[in-house]
């Protein structure tokens, strides 16, 4: 008989659905956990700003959107290497990777103080290519913060390249010197003074006088 009490019959559906069959489901699929990697790990991030990035279509002549998301500026550890990477905030797409060189200029955007342009050989297409892109903060001082760093980096790369130059210049010169003084080493111990040879003639025509008269014979 089925009972009128609503409050009787939600707890035995209760009951019912607390109720232990001791039955063991297995997974249908076993996930394994996998370590992701995004190529950053051997890096420090020197900056770390929120941005909207753009690249100009040549073909089309306009500027096109890359994505919404984190720029960063990474240095390697070991190889003290500079790059530019942002991904796109929701998902982690590539849309900038490229090197900090000593020669890139961030300009601002046509007047637009938390705006500023750059070209660069970029990577993000999994092939190097020349590209101009424009950079959109949410505020001035992010902007000014992004060119100011940049700038520094690329001024103290320049002086790093321009010490090493000066440093090879100054090794490739002393290895010559080396090098020319060692040949004149050996033209000087393959040369015979003239004064030695003389005497050697002197003293063989002395040697061949003060030999002996030979005999004749009876």
């Amino acid at each position: 008989m089925a009972s009128n009490d609503p409050d009787r019959e939600e707890a035995a559906a209760a009951a019912g659905d607390d109720e232990d069959t001791g039955a063991q489901i297995a997974p249908i699929v076993q996930l394994q956990e996998v370590a992701v990697t995004t190529g950053e790990e051997e890096e420090d991030a020197l900056l770390d700003l929120k941005a909207k990035l753009y690249r100009f279509d040549k073909d089309g002549n306009q500027w096109k959107e890359r994505g919404t998301g984190s720029v960063k500026l990474l240095k390697h550890r070991e190889t003290g290497k500079v790059r530019l990477v942002m991904r796109q905030s929701k998902t982690l797409k590539i849309c900038a990777n490229h090197l900090v060189v000593p020669s890139i200029k961030i300009q601002e955007h046509a007047g637009n103080d938390k705006s500023c342009v750059w070209h660069a050989s970029d990577f993000a297409d999994g092939e190097l290519k020349e590209e101009m892109f424009c950079i959109r903060f949410g505020s001035v001082e992010n902007c000014k913060k992004f060119r100011e760093t940049v700038d520094e980096i690329a001024e103290s790369l320049g002086k790093a390249e321009e010490k090493e130059s000066k440093d090879a210049s100054d090794a490739a010169g002393l290895l010559d010197k080396l090098s020319v003084g060692e040949d004149k080493k050996e033209e000087a111990s393959e040369e015979v003074p003239a004064a030695t040879v003389e005497a050697e003639v002197k003293s063989e025509t002395v040697v061949k006088t003060e030999e002996p008269p030979t005999k004749s014979s009876d």
